[in-house]
């Protein structure tokens, strides 16, 4: 399919929440405050203390009469208790599952449902990397972002129409199905534009020509923050050539402290060549950062979506993108925090790195890529 890019919307209004500290708060105040409906479609979700406390929340809302709607990745959910699942159905949530592992193609099973979408109301919504596990509460570093206007209404529509895919499953016929009538969020003079931006694997990839465009076009600046940095050669290609001509080109990456060691040596096989082109790059200390948001000049995007090969093959992804000079003041600032809670990696210490290094980044390089070839 080619490249349609989704439509911009003005008279929005972004919030930007770093930390859990700051979003787990506001989401849990607006499921709270719902008085129509609550929609939520998340990747992972594992029993344990922020599960509950999602649980609790939304089980609250659908006793006092609010439709509430959950929608779990079928892989990602997979560390969800049986008993978890039988509280949300009693407390009168509908539960869906969107494809769940089966004896089906491996094609299949490997595509999954890795957006994060909160909607309120029709009024408020928020997007991110973030997920009910525990993890997210203290050893993570994620963030998210409130979103109010009229491109709330395209983040409920990506809800809807995976609620009704053919690929979900209900965990309880007895619940109702059917969704309620969406309701028109309010346009806000002093607005700024906004689209939500999708992937669907490797059918529909506008999220990725998206940051491939604003690669190319940026002037000034480009910084970008993903926990999984094995891109694409395509990607590689652009940072350096923006690089080269002169922008200001910086990755925030996780330092040691990473769930998946073996992605971070993969990735800084691509150290040198970035490095040489003048990216600069700084590995984040004080825990992981999962988090995903980019800031190109005056574009913002934040969201679910790596930007690494497995992610744009095969996963639903979704990120929302702002040309809205507050919010990209604010990430301005969340990334000059970061970079000085971080190491850079400088080229003359990086060209002296130990062979051991050298070796866990061909092993886990050759693996990515065969990987990849098999895709």
């Amino acid at each position: 399919m080619q490249y349609q890019p989704q439509t911009w919307h003005k008279g929005n209004r972004f919030t930007l929440l770093p930390e859990a500290s700051r979003f787990l708060p506001a989401m849990f105040d607006a499921i709270d405050n719902a008085c129509h409906y609550v929609m939520v479609e998340l990747y992972l979700m594992e029993s344990g203390e922020l599960a509950d406390q999602l649980i609790a929340a939304l089980g609250k809302a659908a006793q006092r009469g609010v439709s509430v709607y959950l929608l779990l990745d079928g892989f990602g959910a997979m560390g969800l208790a049986k008993s978890d699942r039988e509280r949300l159905l009693h407390a009168g949530v509908a539960l869906r599952f969107f494809n769940p592992l089966g004896l089906h193609s491996l094609a299949r099973n490997l595509s999954r449902d890795h957006r994060k979408i909160v909607v309120i109301d029709g009024d408020v919504a928020f997007t991110g990397g973030f997920g009910a596990v525990d993890e997210f509460l203290k050893a993570w570093y994620e963030i998210a972002v409130r979103i109010e206007g009229p491109v709330v209404a395209d983040w409920e529509t990506l809800f809807r129409r995976l609620w009704r895919s053919r690929l979900t499953r209900a965990d309880d016929k007895r619940l109702p199905e059917l969704l309620p009538k969406q309701r028109k969020a309010v346009e806000f003079e002093d607005g700024a534009p906004g689209r939500a931006m999708q992937g669907r694997g490797y059918r529909y990839q506008a999220i990725r020509h998206s940051l491939y465009r604003q690669v190319g076009h940026t002037q000034n600046r480009l910084w970008l923050c993903t926990p999984y940095f094995v891109p694409t050669f395509t990607l590689r290609r652009r940072l350096a050539r923006a690089a080269k001509r002169g922008v200001d080109v910086r990755l925030l990456l996780p330092g040691s402290k990473h769930d998946h060691p073996g992605v971070r040596y993969a990735g800084q096989r691509f150290y040198q060549a970035m490095l040489k082109a003048g990216v600069r790059i700084y590995e984040f200390q004080p825990t992981f950062i999962h988090a995903k948001f980019i800031l190109a000049d005056e574009w913002v995007s934040i969201g679910s979506c790596n930007f690494d090969h497995w992610n744009l093959h095969w996963n639903l992804e979704a990120n929302q993108e702002a040309m809205d000079e507050d919010l990209a003041l604010d990430v301005q600032a969340m990334f000059e925090r970061n970079f000085s809670a971080s190491k850079e990696v400088l080229a003359e210490e990086w060209a002296a790195r130990p062979w051991i290094q050298r070796v866990f980044e061909w092993v886990f390089g050759t693996l990515d890529s065969v990987i990849t070839r098999l895709k």
